[in-house]
């Protein structure tokens, strides 16, 4: 019993957001998977479009042509990266919201993606901004929630400094 009081005061309370942003990208990939065909955009709006796609490397197709060490490498990296979130967030303060929402931003986003890798050898994007002939990277959800999650962090290392 004491030790779920301490789980409860610390940022472990807040892992419910982790296990959130980990269903909703299950289940968009899913969807996506099921319902749009490889590299056919599905024009949502003038400059947004579902297009499925796989990355078999990290941001923006980084190391997409390597032999495939980088899968192991990158769905490793999201594990440590997974414990050492895990950690800190054992270490916070339940009432410190910022930092716990942006950790676990990051740690389902992470789980998210390294989930992708080890069942598929990829990560499943599907999210495809545009404006005439140039494109932004494909991503998906787990991408946002961690790009979300470290804007929110290194703001408030800049704003306070710790």
């Amino acid at each position: 019993m004491a030790a779920y009081k301490k789980m409860l005061s610390s940022g472990l309370a807040w892992l419910w957001l982790a296990i959130i942003v980990i269903l909703v990208d299950r289940y968009t990939k899913i969807w996506v998977i099921h319902h749009l065909t490889f590299r056919e955009p599905l024009t949502i709006l003038p400059v947004f479009d579902l297009t499925l796609a796989y990355n078999t490397g990290a941001a923006f197709s980084f190391l997409h042509t390597a032999s495939g060490w980088q899968n192991w490498f990158l769905g490793g990296l999201a594990l440590v990266v997974s414990m050492v979130v895990i950690v800190w967030l054992k270490k916070l303060p339940a009432r410190d919201y910022w930092m716990n929402i942006a950790l676990c931003l990051v740690l389902g986003g992470a789980l998210g993606n390294a989930w992708d890798r080890i069942l598929y050898g990829y990560v499943i994007d599907f999210l495809s901004f545009h404006w005439h002939a140039w494109h932004f990277a494909i991503f998906n959800i787990a991408d946002s929630a961690i790009c979300i999650g470290a804007f929110m962090i290194f703001f408030h290392w800049y704003k306070y400094g710790k």
